[in-house]
């Protein structure tokens, strides 16, 4: 026999992955009758026909030498017609597919089935594996699907379909259907009622559950002005120097904004009270006389960045500036976005010097900022050390975390460094903190800085292996640039070594904002 001839042998499987056809039908109803018996066996012809010619391509099957072994069912439905709240027959029109709309955005599960015989092999997994494919490519939001849990009779009387899940997700107990769909990264959303009443093993309960398609682009395409997949940061190391008069500070902040908008980034970062060298203007020599001085340059100032914002493309978080209202003093930061509009974070913990020396208030609420890179948000300096309202921030699915600081010495400085890295594998977000160099001999208690600006990422194979983007020199009057990939924080969430906010045990804790 010549080299080029190839021998095929008689194997005992030959798996084929394909698209049901009608004269499928008799091997499908040989599977549904074995796995079915106990809850009224196979569909009829009627409607299995229904299924094949009304959405061919959501029918898939594993042939094992021209034998339907195993198969799957799915419909494309509007999932907001039905909502979370529906029955089996509701979703699937009765299981002929009514309800399929070519133009809806979650692809439903209908029906998994594999043979007895064949389930040492994983083709269950093969076929989930074809679904999620199918749904990525088209353009769908998700899976969604009611599973039985038909080993939930045998504990019917010990627990609620609650607490059997749960012991289930923890791998208590063993459930044939709901610990293979929780292994294929599906998540249980909520406990259906009535969901198969004639499903006496489960006693008539089901999980919803749903598979997030990250590769899902709702509606068209905006042909511009779209939300970016990607951000560039630029960051401002900001020497501390003397100025004459305001005009003398913002002539140098708009050097900075004009170099960073020429390398067409997206957001410039300046550090908390980057204006305090006007503290030296101030005619007493008290340093609350100073910075409630500096708060009177504040409105000027925040005009002055908004007009830079606009006239250079380019959104100024506005580090942050000293603001008295109703004769209280508080540490605002200003976020100037491109379009002219001025948003505004206010520091939640003024430090104990702040509290003590300059009478500081602390502000009461905190949100996510929307802009056209994505959601982000602001943390001031010390707030950053209070792991809590990162992770209020993240549950608003905040993305970019931007801290401006302002610390005297490293041992400061590195308080607010580690825990901005650990904000940003906490809580699977990139976090951007910039703060400011130099001395001020002028300025009473606010004479040193210590400072080096950087850029964090969670720590997974698709960053930096030290989870650092980059970072600055050390007390060194200059800028940092990075280009942030927002895609991959999308992967991370869903496809990570370790998922933080997947596996959070939210039936044991939770971090709740109480403020207004």
């Amino acid at each position: 026999m010549s080299q080029d001839q190839t021998v095929v042998e008689d194997t005992e499987h030959h798996l084929e992955l394909r698209k049901l056809r009608l004269d499928d039908y008799e091997h499908v109803k040989e599977l549904m009758n074995q796995v079915y018996a106990s809850v009224g066996g196979a569909w009829p012809y009627k409607n299995f026909k229904a299924q094949v010619t009304t959405f061919p391509d959501g029918q898939i099957c594993i042939e094992d030498k021209g034998k339907v072994v195993a198969f799957a069912i799915s419909v494309i439905v509007d999932y907001d017609q039905f909502g979370d709240k529906h029955s089996y027959d509701e979703i699937t029109g009765d299981a002929y597919l009514t309800t399929h709309d070519p133009n809806g955005d979650v692809l439903y599960g209908v029906e998994v089935i594999v043979s007895p015989d064949y389930r040492g092999l994983r083709l269950g997994r093969r076929l989930y594996e074809a679904r999620k494919e199918l749904c990525r490519n088209l353009n769908l939001k998700s899976i969604m699907a009611g599973g039985r849990i038909p080993n939930y009779g045998s504990y019917a009387n010990e627990m609620t379909p609650y607490e059997y899940i749960e012991q289930v997700k923890s791998k208590d107990i063993y459930d044939p259907i709901l610990t293979f769909q929780l292994s294929n990264g599906f998540e249980v959303k909520q406990v259906l009622h009535a969901y198969l009443p004639e499903d006496q093993d489960s006693h008539g309960y089901a999980t919803l559950l749903q598979w997030h398609n990250i590769y899902y682009e709702p509606g068209n395409p905006k042909l511009f002005g779209g939300l970016k997949p990607s951000a560039r940061i630029g960051c401002i190391q900001w020497q501390m120097r003397y100025f004459e008069n305001v005009s003398e500070m913002l002539q140098q902040a708009e050097y900075f904004v004009d170099a960073l908008s020429d390398y067409k980034c997206d957001v410039a970062l300046f550090p908390e009270f980057f204006n305090a060298p006007l503290m030296g203007l101030c005619p007493s020599e008290s340093s609350i006389d100073a910075i409630w001085h500096l708060a009177t340059y504040t409105d000027e100032i925040l005009t002055a960045m908004s007009h830079l914002a606009v006239s250079y493309n380019i959104t100024i978080i506005a580090g942050s500036m000293p603001v008295v209202e109703d004769d209280e003093l508080y540490n605002v930061s200003y976020i100037c976005k491109r379009d002219g509009t001025i948003e505004s974070q206010y520091k939640l913990h003024p430090t104990p010097h702040e509290k003590s020396d300059w009478i500081m208030k602390g502000g009461n609420s905190l949100r996510v900022f929307d802009t056209d890179f994505g959601k982000i948000g602001v943390l001031i300096c010390y707030d950053v050390e209070f792991p809590e309202l990162g992770r209020i921030l993240s549950d608003q699915e905040m993305q970019i975390l931007f801290v401006p600081f302002w610390t005297d010495t490293k041992n400061g400085y590195l308080r607010v460094r580690r825990c901005a890295q650990a904000r940003a594998i906490e809580n699977e977000c990139y976090v951007v903190i910039a703060g400011s160099v130099g001395n001020l001999p002028k300025v009473d208690n606010v004479d040193i800085q210590y400072g080096q600006t950087a850029v964090f990422s969670p720590s997974d194979f698709a960053f930096p292996h030290d989870a650092i983007v980059s970072e600055t020199t050390p007390n060194t009057e200059m800028t940092l640039i990075v280009d942030l990939d927002l895609e991959k924080l999308r992967r991370l969430q869903n496809e990570g070594s370790v998922r933080n906010y997947l596996d959070r045990r939210r039936d044991l804790y939770r971090v709740e904002w109480i403020g207004n």
